[in-house]
This record gives structure tokens, C-alpha cells and sequence, in this order.
């Protein structure tokens, strides 16, 4: 019995190679991509001319030639993605969940074990996304609609499970920037080819409140100084920070061997900030150096300043106390101090660029928020020439 000969069914590429006329007469290359109910098109900035010679018809076919060697390659790297693999041989279905706390993990080790340290943000930011969508999402699933919707989660979601209060806008817009960040580190890693959180217009992100700056004027500064404090260290390493801008992490671990000279004769601070792990070289002026307490035999490994206590807080409790002796009425912190030192040298002329290298800003956008507040306090101060002359 003849067997009857069965139809071979032409499988349908997901790429194909289309064409679209241009006004002068030539015609654009370009691919258009179908995967997965996806539709994309990327133009291949390739021409035919019109055939209008022997050349012309050349140069067409070579053309052509190059842009079904870009289709083959194309669809082998889409194929190669869809069974787990990005262009590279970079397996995709890495979980996003343990991605993160693996970062969490890193940046713990980077800040030397502080349990309140900077990776608390990316812990937190690995709860909300269990919370979210669970356990078991891969970065290949990843897509704009899948940031849309923890956008949208945010909006709605509750500190801790035990908490009824929301979110507030500005820790949104952190766990957003904390999860562009590990896009990017994933991009790094060559687990994704690009940031999908890119893809969500600014205006439907969280928006991010007036962000109000405590600092003290120079007047309160003088204050401070010719009020009493029983706390000396607290006191001495407060006013340090106003003129260096120091954190009071970096305050903390400041060792005698963090302080050196260059071949002027000049003080510096060598060390590497506890927040970022990044190393940083600060001038110190003579007002800063004021407040530095006697070396006596200290050695390099000692502790610059003497806290009586290493619990986070507790100088900020002293701090309150001592401003309102001074009759400042403010709710003064340690890191008012660093916001000090930016207001004052921006007031004093200092190029904002330098400020930012000073304070060790990774970003001119986050030293831009004390230059709004110097140009407020010129406004308010110009204001009040206001109606002098009836």
C-alpha cells in the first residue's frame, strides 16, 4: 500500500525581515520580532537603493545578505533566552527574591557587621517583594508590567506584618531606587540585557515629599559652643562633624591613624565611609581641628572619640538636652551636624561640586537639596528689606 505523502508544516519564525518604503526611494531593513504574544520592531539602519545600475543591485544583495545573517543570529539568541539563557550563555531563571538578599548579604559584609547598617534597605526590599508576587519569581519573568504592579503594591503596603501603617512616599520611592539598583547589578551580571523599571515614566513613580533640611546657622554653632556639655566626646565630636560633615558612623570608628598630614604640614582624614564602602581623603580645617580631642598616648587603632556608649541614639538624647540649654529650638540629631557643614560652606561660596566631593556624594543631585535650602535662606533674608522704606 502507498503511503501518502504528509504535508511538512513550515514553522513560523518569530523573527521576520520587512521592509518599509522611505520618501526619497530607497526602502528600510528592519526585523520585526513576534515571541511569546510580544510584538517588537528594531530597524536595522540598512537601505536598499533603488536598482538602478549594475552597482546598485550589488550593494543590494549584500545588503540583504547582512541583514538575514542579523535575522539568524536574532532568532538563535531568542531561542537561546527562551530556554533560560540571556546572549551570553547567562542562565535567566536566577530567582529575584535570593538575588536580592544575596546583595543584602554583600553590602552587610561591606559595612564590617552592623546590624542597623545600609543592607537593612535591600532586606526590606526582598520582604515586600515576597509579599508581592512570592518566592519563586525569576528575572526572566521580569517585565514592565511586573514593576507596574510593585509600583502599584507599594502604594498600599504595610511597614511589617505586625505594623497598620503605610508606607510613606518616600520609602516607596527608596525600595524603587533600591530595586533599579539590582537591575542594574543583574544587567552587571549579565543575568538581564536591560532595566525594565527604564520603561515606567517618571510621573507614575511614588512621588518624593519636599524633603525638609534641619541644620543650624553659624549663630547656633556659636551657641553650641559657649554652652556647657558634661558629655565632652559627644559635644567635641558633634561640632567636629559640623565642620568636616562626617557622618556619625564615621565619627564613631575615626581612629588616631585615620588622621595624617601631606607634605605641607596639612591634616587630612584617610578613611573609607561605613555607609558606602567607598575611601574618601578630607581636608580638615583649624575649626575642625578645635574639637579634636587630646592624643595623649593614644595609639593609631584608638578611638578618636570616646563615646561612653556605642548604642545607636544614644547621642542623639545627649544632643537634645545641650540645644535646648543653648536655646535652640530645634530637634537637633547627629546628622544635623553634616547638614550643617553642607549649608554652611554652600553659603560661604563653596562650588557645589566640591561640597559634593567633600560629603562624599556618589550623587550632585543629593548636595542640590542643601543649595535649595542656602537659596531660601537668601530669598527669606532678602525679604525682609521689604516695605523699609513705607
Amino acid at each position: 500500500m502507498a503511503t501518502k505523502n504528509k504535508k511538512i508544516a513550515k514553522v513560523k519564525e518569530p523573527i521576520r525581515l520587512r521592509i518599509k518604503k522611505l520618501a526619497n526611494g530607497s526602502q528600510s531593513l528592519y526585523l520585526d520580532f513576534y515571541f511569546e504574544g510580544k510584538r517588537e520592531y528594531e530597524f536595522l539602519k540598512l537601505y536598499l537603493v533603488p536598482e538602478t545600475s549594475v552597482a546598485n543591485k550589488e550593494t543590494n544583495r549584500e545588503t540583504l545578505k547582512l541583514a538575514n545573517a542579523i535575522k539568524a543570529q536574532k532568532i538563535v539568541e531568542l531561542q537561546n533566552n527562551r530556554h533560560g539563557f540571556s546572549f551570553g550563555g547567562i542562565k535567566t531563571k536566577v530567582n529575584l527574591v535570593e538575588y536580592v538578599e544575596k546583595i543584602a548579604k554583600k553590602k552587610f559584609d561591606l559595612s564590617g557587621g552592623d546590624i542597623r547598617g545600609y543592607h537593612q534597605n535591600y532586606k526590606s526590599l526582598a520582604y515586600h517583594l515576597r509579599k508581592y508576587s512570592g518566592e519563586k519569581v525569576i528575572f526572566k519573568e521580569i517585565d514592565k508590567k511586573y514593576c507596574m504592579g510593585f509600583v502599584e503594591y507599594l502604594k498600599t503596603a504595610k511597614i511589617r506584618v505586625d505594623d497598620t501603617r503605610n508606607l510613606s512616599a518616600t520609602t516607596q520611592r527608596l525600595y524603587v531606587a533600591r530595586l533599579t539598583t539590582i537591575f542594574n547589578f543583574a544587567i552587571a551580571d549579565e543575568i538581564i540585557e536591560t532595566n525594565p523599571l527604564r520603561q515606567i515614566k517618571t510621573e507614575e513613580l511614588p512621588k518624593i515629599p519636599d524633603r525638609k533640611v534641619c541644620y543650624l546657622s553659624l549663630e547656633e554653632v556659636r551657641k553650641l559652643i559657649d554652652t556647657p556639655c558634661y558629655y565632652s566626646d559627644v559635644r567635641n565630636g558633634f561640632l567636629f562633624s559640623c565642620f568636616t560633615g562626617l557622618r556619625i558612623s564615621d565619627v564613631r570608628k575615626l581612629t588616631w591613624g585615620n588622621l595624617q598630614k601631606d607634605n605641607s604640614g596639612n591634616t587630612f582624614i584617610n578613611y573609607t565611609q561605613k555607609k558606602t564602602g567607598k575611601w574618601e581623603n578630607l581636608p580638615l580645617s583649624k575649626e575642625a581641628m578645635k574639637f579634636l580631642p587630646e592624643r595623649g598616648e593614644a595609639k593609631d587603632d584608638d578611638w578618636v572619640y570616646l563615646f561612653l556608649s556605642r548604642v545607636r541614639g544614644y547621642e542623639n538624647t545627649i544632643l537634645k538636652t545641650w540645644a535646648k540649654s543653648a536655646g535652640i529650638d530645634k530637634k537637633v540629631t547627629f546628622h544635623v551636624a553634616r547638614h550643617t557643614n553642607a549649608t554652611l560652606l554652600l553659603s560661604l561660596g563653596a562650588p557645589i561640586e566640591t561640597v559634593s566631593k567633600l560629603l562624599g556624594h556618589s550623587d550632585l543631585k543629593t548636595t542640590q537639596i542643601y543649595a535649595k535650602v542656602v537659596d531660601k535662606s537668601k530669598r527669606d533674608a532678602v525679604n525682609m528689606l521689604d516695605g523699609l522704606t513705607g
